[in-house]
């Protein structure tokens, strides 16, 4: 398995080494990984048996995430968002993954979204699509406006197989910084956090307290405030790691200020290590940072970075705090003189002060990639057996006839027009299936113009069944009431939509009585349509032509159905000698759903192996002018 790994880091370096780590693990699985990075290099990270693609990097200054800068100090324009785009699509196409994975995006990185469009955009144009994950961490920073949120589940439901939460459910939901709608939940995949091989927590802790701040220039204001901290300690010998994302001339400044109890490094490969014999650890709350201090079990201090409206940090710290298990400092109050009153609260912490979280999350991460590679290889399966049946029709030219039916139009909605807007860019006639007492004058307006015919679903799609039963509107009554209600609703139909109407029923949940059948010519029907291969082409005098393949999960979620199945089960449905029915309901299409029908209904219509075929040829009716009056 191939997996390509798009991350880029602004401030910190988090994102970066959590993508490394997935990196290694995957390696370490078999696989072949390559992370393609935008941040700034980053030295000393492990990535060993990962490929390393380094775009050119772009960063941040003073968290501000809208504007971004990159290493000549000009600020990023649209050559260096092309040069950008391209390596990443270069990558892209060298590598040719089986499973693609962003960080972030689509929850973030705004920014920087023209090239994650890209590379999805690539994923999909493939025709043999990799699957497409999401990867964040357990706290996500929460969109300033709610269309954010719900932009970011449009693209997670149409175009991704799933959202990696790096996190653990029972400690952190995602619901606790993001909104997570009803589209997003079923995707999301938990993984535990990712976190490396923690130091044992040591049984004796030393005097030193050390002080971090990332890989980035965030935690300056903390290292400034922890020299001066530090001379008011007089107990404590204090350690400060400088990121090497903090420029030459303040680690000089910091290194200067130094003395006896203060040592000022770079930050170190052992740092795990330091950190399971401090006595106090003081660092932002960043994820990476909150993993080292629950392998390591340190009593902490936690300054959270939260300039430029950053909440993440904080909400992480917060929960922290409040479980006992560190101190929280927020940012607007760190002083010299808080920050040392901070480490004494500290110093009183039991030991073992770390998060009892899941941190399984490298290996379980693995497992759900393979998945997906699977999942995405079943996919490309299904519609390899669609092709292989239609170019077998093709070559005897013997082309499956399919029609088009949708159920349930009422009146206009948004979901109606993008519904008629297919139809009408795709050229494929459609059907539509309307309840006689639930159909509008603005419906009848609202298909003016509109190439359709209509079908009779019934009377007023309400169920009659008694508890227990399956949904059947057509049964649990007189029979006759039901066939005058469903001659009235015929005649109704027509007086408001005029001979676009023909004379075919749709029960509605595709169920009614065998009884009604027989009489349903008497009452002016001459077509039935219900769902499943039909046992002949006419049934009690009634044309036959049913729907087949039905896109929708209708017991788990309404969402998209298994998409293999459905391809599978088309292709051998397209075997028969009957048409062959496409049913939609557009009222409950997700993006995936409308997605997938799209898809379906542009490869079928450009295929020599398909022909699509109206209503009235479906049920091999005459067209309306030609009917004869009853």
């Amino acid at each position: 398995m191939r997996v390509l790994i798009a991350v880029t880091h602004l401030l910190g370096v988090g994102h970066l080494a959590r993508a490394a780590l997935l990196g290694r693990g995957l390696a370490a699985a078999g696989h072949d990984v390559c992370v393609a990075s935008g941040g700034r290099p980053v030295p000393n990270l492990d990535l060993a048996g990962v490929e390393l693609v380094q775009l050119p990097p772009v960063h941040c200054r003073d968290a501000d995430f809208r504007t971004l800068w990159g290493e000549d100090g000009r600020m990023l324009d649209d050559a260096l968002r092309a040069y950008r785009r391209e390596a990443l699509l270069a990558a892209f196409r060298r590598v040719h993954p089986d499973v693609v994975m962003t960080e972030t995006y689509p929850f973030g990185r705004r920014s920087l979204a023209g090239e994650f469009e890209a590379l999805v955009s690539a994923v999909w144009a493939r025709p043999e699509r990799p699957a497409l994950l999401a990867s964040v961490r357990d706290i996500l920073n929460p969109p300033s406006r709610p269309d954010k949120a719900l932009q970011a589940e449009r693209i997670v439901v149409e175009r991704f197989d799933g959202v990696l939460v790096h996190g653990d459910p029972a400690a952190v939901p995602l619901e606790r910084s993001w909104p997570v709608g009803e589209g997003l939940r079923p995707r999301l995949l938990y993984t535990g956090y990712v976190s490396g091989d923690a130091a044992p927590a040591s049984a004796r802790r030393g005097e030193e307290i050390v002080v971090s701040g990332g890989g980035g220039i965030a935690g300056l204001t903390l290292f400034r405030a922890a020299v001066v901290a530090s001379r008011l300690d007089g107990s404590g010998r204090w350690r400060i790691l400088v990121g090497h994302g903090v420029p030459e001339a303040d680690f000089r400044e910091l290194a200067g200020a130094a003395h006896s109890r203060l040592v000022v490094d770079r930050a170190r490969p052992d740092f795990r290590d330091l950190l399971a014999h401090a006595s106090v650890s003081v660092s932002q709350s960043g994820y990476n940072t909150v993993l080292d201090l629950a392998g390591a079990g340190t009593p902490a201090v936690l300054v959270p970075f939260e300039e430029g409206s950053e909440q993440e940090q904080r909400l992480r710290a917060e929960g922290l705090a409040a479980a006992g298990r560190a101190v929280l400092l927020p940012a607007a109050e760190l002083s010299p003189e808080a920050l040392h009153g901070a480490v004494e609260a500290a110093r009183a912490l039991p030991q073992g002060a770390g998060v009892p979280v899941n941190t399984n999350g490298v290996a379980r991460s693995v497992l759900l990639v393979e998945e997906a590679a699977r999942r995405a290889r079943r996919i490309a399966q299904g519609w390899a057996a669609l092709g292989r049946v239609l170019d077998e029709r093709a070559a005897t030219r013997r082309p499956a006839a399919l029609w088009w039916r949708d159920d349930d139009a009422a009146e206009p909605t948004e979901a109606l027009d993008r519904l008629l807007a297919l139809r009408r860019h795709l050229g494929v006639p459609l059907a539509l299936a309307v309840s006689p007492r639930l159909a509008t004058d603005a419906l009848a307006q609202r298909l003016q113009g509109e190439d359709a015919a209509i079908l009779v679903h019934g009377i007023a799609h309400l169920n009659h069944a008694p508890a227990g039963e399956k949904r059947r509107e057509l049964g649990y009554r007189p029979p006759a009431d039901i066939l005058r209600e469903l001659g009235e609703g015929l005649a109704a139909l027509r007086q408001l939509l005029g001979d676009r109407v023909l004379p075919v029923l749709v029960p509605p949940w595709n169920r009614i009585d065998a009884a009604l059948v027989p009489e349903l010519a008497a009452v002016g029907y001459r077509g039935l349509s219900t769902f499943g291969a039909r046992s002949g082409a006419t049934r009690d005098g009634l044309a036959v032509a049913n729907a087949h393949c039905d896109p929708i999960l209708w017991h788990g979620g309404r969402g998209l159905a298994d998409e293999a199945e459905t391809l599978e089960r088309l292709a051998r449905d397209l075997a028969r000698d009957e048409p062959v029915g496409l049913l939609t309901h557009h009222l409950v299409h997700d993006p995936a759903v409308w997605r997938f029908v799209e898809q379906l209904l542009a490869y079928l219509g450009a295929h020599p192996g398909a022909r699509f075929v109206n209503a009235h040829a479906a049920f091999a009716l005459p067209p309306a002018h030609e009917e004869a009056p009853r």
